[in-house]
């Protein structure tokens, strides 16, 4: 089975093609055959296009146009012509699985597209403005490109509906329940994948453990999984609550807002602007949401710098503490993404706080690019792991498995 893969970001979309045998859904991710990203980043109107196969050919372009769809339909073009030729042609691809950020209380599994489901992604998009309209192009640009192929909507938020109701809901009026208003959590995909390859490495079953995983990249999320199933979680009705993230500023006192609205003259689009945008490490150094520029920033003196990796380190350590006090202990605690998976000092500073859990990380395992790997000595209580996720690899075995149903 042909399983092809679109991840979209606000500014990109990222795809893949995997092939997976008929007969058995491998344990362990399998690699792309084919992988490409467009990019929009640079200018309007240019999109940068990347792509690489499994065997080592590479396309690197610019192409102009203000049609996203249309760069898309480019990127895909290049899985059947050129250097980076995988398939005869499109036709063979047999599923198309897609990921969408908010599905709302609609949709908690993975569905098959229809347009009740493209008009549910649309409804969904003014609580997740810079992701769902993403999704929705995509799934515009496949129909495009690749006609009647059966498309899969994989959503973020469905990891996350097993909360309870004390977890999921806002202490506000009921109303905002009969709303819709509640927590619905993010990055789903990557906890529910995390905390399976976890229960693989420690050679655990998944239903006996209790796990804290760090999602920490440009946007960071916390959750804390019993049995399996996520029973909270630090992003909320929207992915700006939580944690300090790269541009997102995380929990704030909801008074601030009514404070900036008052005397500030600030509008709901520039207080967006603010929040997602300009705020987090960002909005703290003054330097970079990308934490790497953060810390040659602090080697260099800066104490905005610096500030913001503070309050990084204690907002990530309190969250972990929160985690701690729904699973009522702690077998393992898993990081990965972006900053999860390459900043040791990070990984560090978070453990440094659970020594009164017997938890001990090992220095020198810690700094030595672990991938999958358990990082604590072997007298720890608890385990410590990185792990790389693999959402696009996640999406596709749910892909798989809706097929095969």
């Amino acid at each position: 089975m042909k399983v092809l893969i679109l991840n979209a970001g606000s500014s990109s979309q990222k795809s893949c093609l995997y092939e997976i045998a008929d007969d058995a859904l491998p344990n362990e991710a399998l690699q792309p055959l084919w992988e490409g990203k467009v990019n929009w980043t640079q200018d309007r109107g240019v999109a940068e296009i990347k792509v690489k196969t499994a065997t080592g050919e590479t396309l690197q372009e610019s192409i102009y146009g203000d049609s996203r769809r249309a760069h898309v339909a480019y990127m895909l073009y290049t899985l059947s012509r050129g250097a980076t030729k995988v398939i005869g042609q499109l036709s063979e691809i047999d599923v198309v699985g897609h990921r969408v950020v908010h599905g709302g209380l609609d949709y908690r599994n993975s569905v098959i597209v229809n347009e009740d489901v493209k008009k549910a992604i649309a409804r969904l998009s003014n609580l997740a403005p810079a992701h769902n309209p993403a999704a929705l192009e995509g799934i515009e640009a496949i129909e495009q490109s690749l006609g009647e192929v059966t498309q899969v909507a994989v959503f973020d938020t469905g990891f996350h509906a097993s909360l309870p109701d004390a977890a999921a809901i806002y202490p506000g009026p009921y109303e905002w329940v009969e709303q819709g208003i509640r927590r619905y959590g993010f990055h789903g995909i990557s906890h529910q994948y995390c905390s399976s390859r976890a229960a693989d490495i420690l050679g655990r079953d998944l239903t006996s453990l209790r796990l804290i995983t760090c999602h920490l990249g440009n946007g960071c999320s916390l959750a804390a999984i019993k049995n399996g199933r996520s029973i909270d979680t630090t992003m909320g009705f929207t992915p700006l609550d939580g944690l300090m993230m790269g541009s997102r500023c995380g929990s704030i006192d909801p008074g601030i807002l009514i404070y900036l609205l008052r005397q500030s003259n600030y509008s709901a689009e520039s207080l967006d602007y603010l929040l997602n945008k300009a705020s987090g490490l960002r909005g703290i150094s003054g330097v970079s949401s990308d934490l790497p520029q953060v810390m040659e920033a602090i080697a260099q003196g800066n104490y905005r710098a610096q500030l913001a990796w503070d309050i990084f380190v204690h907002r990530l350590r309190s969250g972990i503490g929160a985690m701690l006090t729904s699973l009522g202990g702690l077998d393992a605690l898993v990081f990965t993404a972006g900053i999860g998976e390459k900043s040791p000092g990070i990984r560090q500073a978070a453990c440094e706080a659970l020594g009164f859990l017997n938890l001990k990380i090992d220095p020198e395992k810690n700094q030595h690019h672990p991938v999958d790997e358990d990082i604590t000595t072997p007298d720890s209580a608890v385990r410590v792991l990185v792990i790389r996720t693999q959402e696009d690899w996640a999406i596709a075995q749910q892909c798989w498995q809706l097929l095969k149903r």
